[in-house]
């Protein structure tokens, strides 16, 4: 199974109600060692951070053509104590019910849980901003696209 790094983040500017981006990296070593690297950068959508990063990790997981062993790092605790806390088997247990404590997001928690299903993901929280290159990077890709009317994605790149 091939191996994959993902950094994401997500941009709302402070702005509760947008305007958001979110980037993402997505890198894999192929065969003859040589490393292979895709950017993907949304632009101007009119959200909230919690959901640029959903949208940022959604991306760079449907972005991958076969099942991958991956391990996906953010900054966005949201994210990544749903799988590692047990937030989402929770949410899932109650139905997805909306109520005194709201499962946020539910359409794009599902989206993001149908494009983790083939892959082996493990998921990675990092501060944010704590001089870790890749999600600085990420931060920078995701800004832009909140910030301009920006649409970066690398077409040429490897099939994985």
């Amino acid at each position: 199974m091939t191996k994959v790094d993902i950094f994401t983040d997500g941009s709302a500017r402070g702005n509760p109600d947008g305007p958001g981006g979110f980037g993402a990296v997505i890198r894999y070593v192929d065969p003859s060692g040589s490393v292979h690297e895709k950017e993907l950068s949304q632009g101007y959508v009119r959200t909230t951070n919690n959901r640029m990063e959903l949208m940022a990790a959604i991306a760079a997981l449907e972005a991958l053509n076969r099942p991958c062993k991956v391990t996906l790092t953010s900054d966005s605790a949201y994210l990544t104590n749903a799988f590692n806390e047990g937030w989402i088997t929770k949410w899932i247990a109650a139905g997805w019910k909306r109520g005194r404590d709201p499962v946020k997001n539910i359409d794009l928690w599902k989206r993001l849980l149908k494009a983790a299903g083939p892959h082996s993901v493990t998921w990675v929280w990092v501060k944010g901003h704590a001089g870790h290159t890749e999600n600085e990077r990420c931060d920078k890709l995701a800004t832009a696209a909140a910030d301009g009317d920006d649409l970066i994605e690398d077409t040429i790149w490897e099939d994985i």
